[in-house]
């Protein structure tokens, strides 16, 4: 049985910077790629980033009880991760990594217990959430209030999860990542 890793965090966390390394750290790490219902952005393409699919289509396959954890984040806009995706993963013998909210987070855990490891990764507050958000500059003043307003709400599932990462500095944050990596794997990965 394969282990699996969970990394949820509110938006601009660096949680993608940290699985991001940890995939570098470990060959044996595989990215569950999530479906998604949106249009693919900029260089996107599908397989790669996101399975994407219409709205009719992702309907059908919860109705198909296809997914291991889903969202309908707005309407139409729907994210999830395949049940197929992660057995494709595990039976090529590798440690499945999401990254995902958390919520999925969450669920996830729920399905596969001791088998995975939850870790949320949370901004040392949300003032530095701000700078940060701010600082990409992608991002309306508007669209930057409602990921802190969401990253508030999602701050108070933390407790929740297996172990917390504080990102307030990423080298460190990168030890401490690695070092729950190898802790939760052992050398068996």
């Amino acid at each position: 049985m394969n282990k699996l890793m969970i990394f949820s965090a509110p938006s601009g966390s660096g949680k993608s910077t940290l699985v991001q390394y940890l995939m570098q750290q470990n060959p044996n790490l595989a990215f569950s790629i999530s479906c998604t219902s949106r249009a693919p952005r900029g260089t996107e393409k599908n397989g790669v980033e996101y399975y994407f699919l219409s709205p009719e289509e992702f309907r059908q396959r919860i109705a198909k009880d296809e997914f291991l954890e889903y969202e309908e984040v707005y309407a139409d806009k729907f994210y999830g991760t395949l049940k197929s995706e992660v057995e494709r993963l595990g039976n090529a013998g590798k440690v499945v990594l999401f990254d995902v909210d958390v919520k999925g987070g969450l669920n996830i855990k729920k399905f596969y217990g001791d088998r995975a490891l939850s870790i949320f990764v949370q901004p040392p507050s949300i003032e530095e959430l701000s700078r940060r958000l701010h600082g990409r500059g992608t991002d309306s003043e508007e669209v930057i209030q409602t990921r802190l307003d969401k990253a508030a709400y999602e701050l108070t599932f933390a407790p929740q999860f297996d172990r917390i990462v504080v990102n307030d500095d990423l080298d460190k944050a990168k030890a401490e990542i690695l070092q729950v990596m190898n802790d939760f794997l052992g050398d068996g990965q």
